[in-house]
């Protein structure tokens, strides 16, 4: 069975980086060090795991920056090579040979897939993105699946394995494009909530990708501010932020304007007199932190929610000015307005269904085609489209189909 390995090789890397710089595209598929192999599953590590059959994996900006030899090197030690990247997973597991279930992966590796006992206190509190064991225990390194040697990842026919603990099964409701959006949806409601935002606040949200358009879509519902400004870098961005519960959407380079006029402030050389009550900054780039605290107003918050790597930032204003910087990363439990604490996935569940973000998968791809597939993540705002998944649906179905023409010619019930 097929899969998509990443090894480590840094000279790769490096050409993987050179080539993406003088690309300009952020992408350099085909050079960076990621090959199609064949593979057998993984194997279970041990007791409460499962073998997850892959539907769908989609690609998320962390493994394309991973892929380019762009991630921070603070990682290093947080992975396991070689690995079979993809973290946003629906899956089909069938225990003791009852009907296939499908699930959402939930991929951070907290202390009870490790069978650490006792648990951190991160894991204790089920913020298993705050796991201080993620080195250790009963698997491999790996902050999440996709990222670890032991557990394969989404972009493998040959699928994965996962703890009990970390799956949670679709609702008959929910479609498959809506299942895949659930784990990026996740992070997006713990960068949201984040905020802090109040029902007179001017938040903004840099960033209409995948993480940015759900993020807006996660404000709108579960924590609204009195005005939700959106930054995107295309059109269709612009339109689909709107969609999704924007009151204003802007290029990029009109964000400073629109805050400004909204909140009344004046313009400075350093920034905003005022500004946005929160910024959610959903790229992590030096340019889009930056803006994130020219447009914040003093006391304000900044949330940053795009993976960022080593970047340079003058930081005066956010000392000058007592600006809040603070990462959102994961999920765990989340309190959402008046309800009671909920897991970020129950919370991820209702969102992709109510906002209808199953259309943010704009194109899939077979394994096969994963040259095409990178190219076109890494190109998606310019070609239109928000989320590039891998479709193994019909490779799924066909090996099925196979095992129980096998059993049938063997006498076992299936």
């Amino acid at each position: 069975m097929k899969a998509l390995l990443l090894e480590r090789n840094v000279a790769r890397f490096a050409a993987a980086r050179v080539v993406s710089a003088i690309s300009g595209s952020g992408r350099a598929a085909g050079v960076g060090p990621l090959r199609l192999v064949d593979t057998d599953p993984p194997d279970l590590p041990g007791p409460g795991w499962r073998h997850v059959d892959v539907l769908l994996a989609g690609i998320c900006g962390s493994d394309l920056a991973t892929l380019d030899g762009r991630s921070s090197r603070y990682f290093e030690d947080l992975v396991s090579f070689p690995f079979v990247p993809g973290h946003e997973v629906l899956g089909v597991v069938a225990d003791d040979g009852s009907d296939p279930r499908r699930v959402v992966v939930e991929p951070a590796i907290g202390c009870v897939a490790r069978a650490i006992s006792p648990a951190c206190p991160a894991c204790a509190e089920l913020r298993t993105g705050g796991c201080e064991h993620v080195a250790f225990g009963e698997v491999s390194a790996g902050l999440q699946i996709g990222y670890c040697a032991d557990t394969g990842g989404g972009w493998s026919a040959a699928g994965l394995v996962a703890h009990e603990s970390q799956l949670h099964a679709v609702p008959d409701e929910i479609t498959d494009f809506e299942a895949v959006m659930v784990e990026p949806s996740a992070c997006a409601i713990h960068a949201a909530l984040a905020a802090r935002a109040g029902r007179h606040d001017v938040v903004a949200v840099l960033g209409a990708g995948t993480l940015g358009l759900a993020t807006v879509a996660a404000l709108r519902r579960l924590s609204p501010p009195g005005t939700l400004v959106a930054a995107a870098r295309y059109p269709h961005q612009e339109r689909l932020a709107k969609q999704l519960g924007a009151d204003i959407a802007v290029p990029d380079g009109e964000l400073t304007r629109a805050v400004r006029r909204r909140t009344r402030s004046l313009e400075t050389s350093a920034g905003l007199t005022g500004g946005a009550d929160a910024v959610v900054d959903c790229v992590g780039s030096a340019d889009s932190v930056a803006l994130a605290l020219a447009v914040v107003k003093p006391k304000g918050r900044v949330v940053l929610a795009g993976m960022p790597g080593t970047i340079s930032v003058d930081l005066a204003g956010l000392w000058h000015r007592e600006v809040a910087l603070v990462g959102a990363y994961a999920y765990g439990v989340e309190q959402s307005g008046e309800s009671a604490s909920r897991r970020t996935f129950d919370l991820a569940f209702d969102l992709v269904a109510a906002a209808g973000l199953g259309r943010l998968v704009s194109a899939t791809y077979p394994l096969e085609r994963f040259e095409e597939a990178l190219a076109h993540a890494g190109a998606a705002g310019r070609r239109g489209a928000v989320k590039i998944a891998f479709d193994l649906r019909t490779t799924r179905r066909d090996r099925w189909r196979r095992a129980d023409q096998s059993d049938r010619e063997k006498g076992k019930p299936r």
